[in-house]
């Protein structure tokens, strides 16, 4: 279905479709020469191998060819009352390659519209915006108390009076939410909730979360019952000040000079498996490249020099440090402080490190050694170096729960 308006028409109707959101279109005045009207023949994917599916509606965000005539003089196109971001180097006499907006109409009228560079003329075409299911990415922190507020970060986060937005906890326990935008809910944890997957709930569908609230699979070192016994620096364990996001946690805390200390006794522990009791049993058994080291972390004073280095080891290692400084291992190497100068916290927030960015030297340069799965035994975390120069400072880092898991 297709309409053609002209002149003062266009502008009055769409003054009264987009009267909601305060847009108004105008009829130029003068002597301006009239533009042939634009025409639309049909309307496909951008996608070339979905080039012979013509659609009359999209997702929002998806890239879309209107085919016609006399396209070359459109100056904007609107679906429903947003305006999308128009390319003219994608526009020509027969064709117009465009994104839908990722904006959630205030005002939903189903209707495309191209108005013409004179602003006289306007098509109006039927075509349909369609709201993903909601996309929940991740939560600031995966472990919160009953009771606690939680936020979860994501998209399409709509909130409609006809369907509520809801979140499941595991088990199906409904979460109070108490406030949310497109992109964050807060929501409080409901009691007697277990470790699991959440599930979000809108208008236009539902999503099940890839992570897991309260991760408990393939815990390394929770501090409590899994420590680093038996390596040199087993790490300082605390419990409070700040409180614990559950039981116990490793501190690092002390003074680091702007080029990176040596400071093992303040800012590490090695976890080495045979001296600590445990068996020979790789840590993580899936394809390394689709896996993440996962953990929950506060800093409660700033970090502004050297990297957390994260270095995974065979269980042959034992009884010697060497591996930290003559590079035996490529290792993570994370420095959150490196873009803004400075790194803090407010609160505990859970860190996601992809292993296959297992692959630095100690100095921040890439490894010529690769991980296997053999190192996958032991662990030491050790803050030093990175081969980026901060300043003298002396972070108070608090570290637990170390994962992991899947993507």
């Amino acid at each position: 279905m297709k309409k053609i308006i002209s002149n003062t028409l266009s502008a009055l109707l769409l003054l009264l479709v987009t009267g909601a959101a305060g847009m108004v279109f105008q009829a130029c005045e003068g002597n301006e020469e009239d533009m042939p009207m634009p025409e639309i023949f049909y309307i496909r994917k951008a996608d070339p191998a979905k080039s012979d599916s013509l659609v009359a509606h999209a997702f929002m965000g998806d890239n879309i060819v209107i085919i016609g005539r006399n396209l070359g003089n459109v100056d904007e196109v609107w679906f429903n009352d947003q305006k999308a971001g128009l390319n003219p180097n994608l526009v020509t006499p027969t064709t117009i390659i465009v994104s839908v907006p990722q904006v959630i109409p205030s005002t939903v009228t189903n209707y495309m519209y191209l108005i013409n560079m004179n602003k006289k003329d306007t098509l109006m075409y039927s075509f349909g915006v369609d709201v993903p299911a909601p996309v929940v990415d991740r939560m600031v922190c995966e472990y919160v108390a009953d009771g606690e507020t939680s936020v979860i970060k994501g998209n399409y986060f709509v909130d409609d009076p006809a369907s509520p937005l809801t979140v499941l906890f595991p088990g199906n326990i409904p979460g109070t939410v108490v406030s949310s935008t497109i992109d964050e809910i807060q929501v409080t944890v409901p009691t007697g909730v277990g470790p699991g997957q959440i599930e979000v709930k809108t208008l236009y569908g539902k999503t099940r979360s890839r992570f897991f609230f309260r991760d408990d699979r393939n815990i390394i070192l929770n501090f409590d019952d899994l420590t680093a016994a038996g390596g040199w620096r087993s790490g300082v364990i605390g419990n409070s000040d700040p409180a614990g996001i559950s039981g116990n946690y490793v501190r690092f805390s002390g003074a680091l000079a702007a080029s990176g200390s040596w400071n093992e006794d303040g800012f590490s522990f090695n976890l080495w498996p045979q001296a600590n009791g445990r068996p020979d049993v790789p840590i993580y058994t899936g394809d390394l490249k689709d896996a993440e080291i996962k953990f929950e972390i506060n800093v409660v004073e700033p970090w502004e020099s050297s990297a957390l280095q994260m270095i995974f080891t065979p269980y042959s290692t034992t009884g010697t440090n060497s591996y930290i400084g003559d590079g035996s291992y490529p290792r993570g190497v994370w420095n959150p402080w490196k873009e803004t100068g400075t790194f803090k916290t407010d609160g505990w927030v859970t860190v996601s490190y992809p292993m296959s960015e297992f692959n630095y030297s100690g100095d921040g340069s890439v490894s010529a050694n690769k991980l296997t799965p053999d190192m996958m035994r032991g662990l030491t975390f050790f803050v030093w170096n990175g081969g980026v120069t901060g300043k003298d400072c002396n972070p108070h880092i608090c570290i637990d729960n170390i994962r992991v898991v899947p993507k």
